[in-house]
């Protein structure tokens, strides 16, 4: 932001000003003596100059000075007299009749100072009120780069410029900013440019920055203080700027003065030597401001990305905001959920102690607990956005769940926040539940199952069921799951190929030899699912009760399998407190006289590597789990191999009752 030093002179730093003024008023003043033959009369006092002046060309154009040199020949002006010495010396040049050069760069300062000095039209007719005013609306107001020009030297003139030559500029800009966007005349190439690009990436400060140089007025515009930049955009908006134009600027400006990482050398630039805390004032001020001119709602998606909301949600921690503003954004951001990437969420810092009591975790939450309020309460059936959302809450808690002071309780709290129907599938869900395990090795069996309940290995894809069948850190009542899920799968893609197969036969009549050549011809009378001499294919009733028979069958194990899992839990605390009771009772007996059995266990509790009790199913280590799991491969195996020398065998048998006949 271009901003001078409300002591620096803006007449002084117009490149078109004469260096001369000084000198010329002299010459002026002389003049007038050598004309009249009067001398001077009357001293008036700016600042620390004194200018020794003639009283009646004062008097006949400056209604202020004829009201105070009544009694006294000497005037002292206020220090907050616009434009300071160098503009009353211009003014004093007009005055003995000299012509005065304006431009952009001091037609602010000169208008303010006239009114000051009441030269209007009723003390002197062409007055300079009058002619300043001309300037401005023929030559200042018509041009962009002018415009520009005057509204920043006005903002060291406030509140005198303020009705005088703000208002103007800004509906001229917004008028002209309007024009830019129709372009009536076809002059442009390109077409304005809005955030369009940005929807499906996450946010970044560099590419949106590169995205607003490439039309010059934005960037100008961005270069406003945000006190005009706030009016032009209420401008902008009364003229009837669509909104897809509007939100892009908002979206600039904040990029370039809230959450760019260059924010403090941006002040720097501006002159005012400021410390962190009026730094962050100032940036405080600009984020309120900026979510008052966003839009809410649907306007807001349709033209906003939603990093951009997270992004200054992240800011908001760093620098402050109002509650209720920020309760505004994370709603905001909740109704757009489903369009969020996880690249934009809030993390915790690097080196936070306790992720999972931060605050960045609890803003999280939040937001995913409102999103769940709107849409899960109205819509409880599964939709594609709640899928979304749910996969992304997932991936974020894969994130944060390797927080070693995260608890079993916590994680499942934060698990159970969008409800498992809206998960479609849970590969996610598998992949955060390792993260948690991966970080937390040393949780007992019932926590690890009660961190796993919720896991469905009917909704795991091929891929994620064969890796949780293969960890080691899953509870064994799940990798017995995703065995049976593996079969179930086994068996339906048996089914379906052989359904293709009876499909296959019933339209075409049999299968070419060039599609099976070591196969004889197979027609629907032929399916390997029957049993005699006289083959009839099965119908869709039995293929669907078949089907049902294996569901409940695999719902009654995995139930069973529970059951045996608590038994075994219990068992296992039983024969501990008998053991403990037995040694305490007898504690001077000797290794030899250990009974055998309990001789065995003890050595197979020096021998494990784990270091965990084996003489109890209910303990069973990591090593006899996939053991017990490869035996059920096995197993597995053996019946898929029978069935197929089954089915071999009677295709021989109808092959050789084929030749006979």
């Amino acid at each position: 932001m271009e901003v001078s030093s409300p002591k620096d002179s803006s007449v002084a730093s117009s490149p078109f000003s004469s260096p001369n003024v000084s000198a010329l008023l002299k010459i002026r003043i002389i003049s007038w003596i050598q004309e009249t033959g009067l001398p001077v009369s009357m001293r008036v006092r700016v600042g620390e100059r004194t200018f020794s002046l003639h009283k009646y060309p004062l008097f006949s154009k400056s209604g202020f000075i004829q009201k105070r040199l009544t009694e006294s020949n000497e005037l002292e002006l206020p220090p907050d007299f616009p434009g300071g010495p160098e503009t009353f010396e211009m003014i004093a040049l007009f005055i003995y009749g000299s012509t005065t050069l304006i431009d952009p760069f001091n037609v602010a300062a000169l208008r303010c100072a006239a009114e000051f000095l009441e030269m209007t039209e009723e003390y002197c007719i062409g007055n300079l009120c009058e002619r300043l005013d001309l300037y401005l609306n023929q030559v200042v107001l018509q041009s962009w780069d002018d415009t520009l020009i005057v509204l920043q030297k006005c903002q060291m003139l406030l509140p005198w410029s303020e009705e005088l030559i703000v208002s103007r500029c800004i509906e001229s800009l917004a008028f002209m900013a309007c024009m830019e966007i129709l372009d009536p005349e076809g002059r442009r190439d390109q077409p304005v440019v809005t955030l369009e690009a940005l929807a499906g990436e996450a946010w970044s400060c560099e590419t949106v920055k590169a995205i607003a140089i490439k039309d010059l007025w934005i960037k100008d515009l961005i270069a406003l203080p945000f006190g005009f930049f706030k009016r032009i955009i209420g401008s902008l908006r009364r003229q009837g700027m669509k909104e897809k134009y509007v939100s892009p600027i908002i979206v600039f400006y904040a990029n370039k003065w809230v959450l760019s990482k260059k924010t403090r050398q941006f002040w720097e630039n501006s002159g005012e030597k400021i410390g962190d805390i009026d730094t962050n004032n100032k940036v405080s001020v600009i984020l309120q401001g900026i979510l008052d001119l966003l839009p809410i709602g649907e306007k807001a998606s349709r033209a906003i990305p939603v990093g951009f909301y997270f992004a200054l949600l992240s800011r908001s921690l760093e620098f402050g905001l109002r509650s209720d503003s920020r309760v505004k954004l994370q709603d905001q951001i909740a109704s757009m959920l489903h369009y969020a990437q996880v690249e934009d969420f809030l993390l915790p810092a690097v080196g936070t102690e306790s992720v999972s009591s931060s605050k960045e975790l609890a803003i999280m939450k939040s937001i995913f607990s409102t999103y769940a309020s709107f849409n899960t309460d109205t819509n409880p059936t599964p939709s594609a956005s709640n899928s979304i959302v749910a996969e992304l809450w997932d991936t974020y808690l894969a994130q944060t769940a390797s927080d070693p002071e995260m608890e079993p309780n916590r994680f499942m709290e934060l698990v159970e926040l969008l409800p498992i129907s809206c998960r479609q599938s849970h590969d996610q869900l598998y992949r955060t539940m390792n993260s948690f395990l991966q970080a937390h090795r040393d949780i007992t069996q019932e926590e690890k199952g009660s961190v796993c309940k919720y896991l469905n290995c009917q909704k795991l894809s091929q891929e994620a069921c064969i890796e949780a069948v293969q960890n080691e850190l899953m509870p064994l009542r799940l990798i017995v799951q995703a065995l049976f899920v593996q079969q179930l799968n086994t068996h339906q893609a048996f089914r379906e190929c052989s359904d293709s197969f009876r499909f296959t036969g019933q339209f075409s009549g049999s299968l070419s030899s060039s599609r099976c050549p070591n196969s004889r011809s197979l027609n629907l009378g032929e399916s390997p699912n029957t049993d005699g001499a006289k083959p009839e294919s099965k119908p869709l009733s039995f293929l669907l009760q078949n089907d049902l028979a294996m569901e409940k069958r695999y719902e009654s194990t995995s139930f069973r399998l529970q059951s045996l899992e608590q038994e075994l839990m219990s068992l296992k605390k039983s024969l501990q407190w008998h053991m403990s009771k037995k040694t305490d009772s007898n504690p001077n007996k000797s290794q030899s006289m250990k009974p055998y059995g309990l001789e065995s266990r003890s050595l197979s509790k020096r021998r494990n590597p784990l270091g965990q009790v084996t003489s109890c199913m209910g303990s069973v280590n990591f090593a006899s789990q996939r053991k017990y799991a490869s035996r059920l491969i096995k197993i597995f195996r053996r019946f898929s191999l029978f069935g197929i020398r089954k089915s071999k065998r009677k295709q021989g048998t109808n092959g050789l009752s084929a030749k006979t006949i």
